[in-house]
């Protein structure tokens, strides 16, 4: 495989701390002391947000996130496979697919050596022991360790060899910026649910596209779906490229149909294997059942306010009032495609790894803004292919990822707040800024008033170059910080009860469209620059 880019890798992080913390290492021949501290540590952080609250916590009869999936591992663990999916449906009946089914049926069954009080079946409801606690926050912690966590480092590995030239200690440094955003660490050990799982999952498939194990990347992307529906934001970008690829070779420019058929069997064989047991057990109706429950569409077009199209403008157009529920999920389907239709397009003409994680990026941007039924922690579908492009040398795109990464967990602010990780929260997000090094310009204020503060050249600009982008950068931050002022000033007014979280509703809409947009304008740019698409 031929490397990509000729030019010298520059870095964007060589004066952050992060870049200081790891340097030391950079004449070692081999950096696996550095990956062994970024990942140590990126534990230590996941479990001081772990001793935090959670989802639900103390607040019955439903409690949340945290009791639905101890009430899977209790209900998988106990009752045959046959009545997984149909089992009290008005509690936190069993809605993902079935590779979270094996999922939570394993952990179960271990968890029940130590303590078969934990998934009790019927009397366990809302146990929240501090010993089940530690074992459901360790369960979360070995499933990023054992998916997520190795497949950013493979990422950073491929591109440092083969994209942007970078040294395997800037590899190391890439990796741990990617490893301490916020978004995931709050959600996953905080909040508390398994999204390390599926994104795992679909970045080990983005992986080995990368070097060319079609196969074994359906394989593994069938496994994302299976593990979690959401996953389907990527599928679009998955199906074209490897559609392009095995029907039109980028090398010869001939159809590969072995390639087709063997791709195409993967996943038939990979979805057989996962439903098998249910059907054996339950009967082919179980397939039904299992759809219906993934895809709840009585639900309506949304729940809670969340930071896309549709609850952003229902403040102006009351949609469930105006439109059916079926022609809500028809409009729906409308918008998505149209949103969708450039890095699909794009992907599937120009069928460059290079441009796989804007196409990724840009594809499931498009459905978190306009899909149905979207919760707020469905940003973190876009955001994980996003921090990939933290890979890229321009400083321009780290400041503007850097702004959707802060967005972000602006965005999921109403949930942190109700599940009381406030202190998360704020540490995670001025922690994540301060080892980036997008907190330097401090130092330039305290410089130009005088103070007597150590020189250092500034890390990556906090701001992209152009005057528009800058604006509206600094406009969001302000608008954000003054609506977390007031709301932690003055309760909303009696007649408008929501107001401060349909403020950060628009605040990060708007944040996240224009993000959306400038994906798009670069993702096509990049296509067309020749000089940095070299080869397959």
């Amino acid at each position: 495989m031929r490397q990509l880019r000729k030019n010298k890798f520059v870095s964007l992080f060589r004066s952050s701390p992060l870049n200081d913390f790891l340097v030391p290492f950079r004449k070692a021949q081999n950096q696996w002391v550095a990956r062994y501290i970024i990942i140590v540590f990126a534990l230590i952080v996941r479990c001081a947000v772990g001793i935090g609250p959670y989802s639900g916590e103390n607040t019955p009869p439903m409690y949340g996130d945290f009791e639905a999936q101890r009430h899977w591992m209790e209900i998988t663990t106990h009752l045959p496979i046959g009545k997984w999916y149909y089992f009290d449906l008005q509690y936190w009946g069993l809605d993902y697919p079935p590779l979270t089914a094996f999922h939570s049926w394993l952990l179960g069954k271990i968890g029940s050596l130590i303590d078969s009080s934990w998934f009790a079946l019927n009397v366990s409801r809302g146990l929240e022991t501090p010993d089940l606690k530690s074992y459901m926050r360790i369960t979360a912690l070995f499933s990023e360790l054992a998916l997520y966590i190795p497949a950013v480092i493979l990422f950073t590995r491929w591109m440092g060899r083969y994209y942007n030239n970078a040294s395997t200690i800037d590899q190391t440094i890439i990796a741990a910026a990617i490893l301490y955003q916020p978004a995931l660490i709050i959600i996953d050990h905080g909040h508390f649910q398994y999204n390390s799982v599926m994104l795992g999952f679909s970045l080990l498939a983005l992986v080995n596209l990368l070097y060319d194990n079609f196969c074994v990347a359906a394989i593994l992307f069938t496994l994302s779906i299976s593990f979690k529906q959401m996953a389907l934001y990527y599928a679009p970008i998955f199906f074209f490229y490897l559609l392009r690829i095995c029907l039109r070779s980028p090398r010869t420019h001939s159809v590969c149909i072995l390639r087709f058929v063997s791709v195409g069997c993967s996943v038939i064989a990979t979805l057989f294997l996962e439903f098998l047991p249910f059907v054996v057990f339950g009967g082919i109706g179980q397939i039904k059942q299992c759809l219906i429950r993934l895809f709840p569409f009585e639900r309506g077009l949304f729940e809670d306010k969340v930071s896309n199209f549709w609850c952003a403008t229902n403040i102006f157009i009351k949609y469930k009032s105006i439109f059916s529920t079926s022609q809500l999920k028809t409009i729906a389907l409308v918008f998505t495609l149209i949103g969708i239709a450039p890095s699909c397009g794009l992907i599937c003409f120009k069928p460059r790894k290079e441009l796989l994680p804007w196409c990724l990026a840009s594809c499931s941007m498009a459905f978190y803004l306009f899909s149905f039924q979207v919760h707020e922690k469905s940003i973190l579908l876009p955001w994980m292919p996003i921090t990939l492009l933290l890979n890229e040398v321009d400083s321009d795109v780290i400041s503007m990822v850097c702004w959707f990464f802060n967005a972000a967990l602006f965005s999921m602010w109403p949930l942190l707040k109700r599940d009381g990780l406030i202190i998360q929260y704020a540490v995670l997000g001025i922690l994540s800024n301060w080892l980036m090094g997008n907190l330097s310009w401090i130092r330039k204020a305290l410089r130009a008033i005088k103070l007597p503060v150590h020189y250092r050249n500034l890390a990556t600009p906090v701001l992209p170059h152009n005057l528009f982008w800058r604006v509206i950068i600094v406009g969001s931050y302000i608008a954000a910080i003054g609506l977390q002022i007031v709301e932690f000033v003055f309760d909303p007014p009696k007649s408008l009860p929501h107001l401060w979280i349909i403020g950060n509703v628009e605040i990060s809409f708007c944040s996240f469209a224009l993000f959306w947009i400038w994906c798009n304008y670069r993702m096509f740019t990049l296509a067309v620059d020749d000089s940095k698409l070299k080869t397959e």
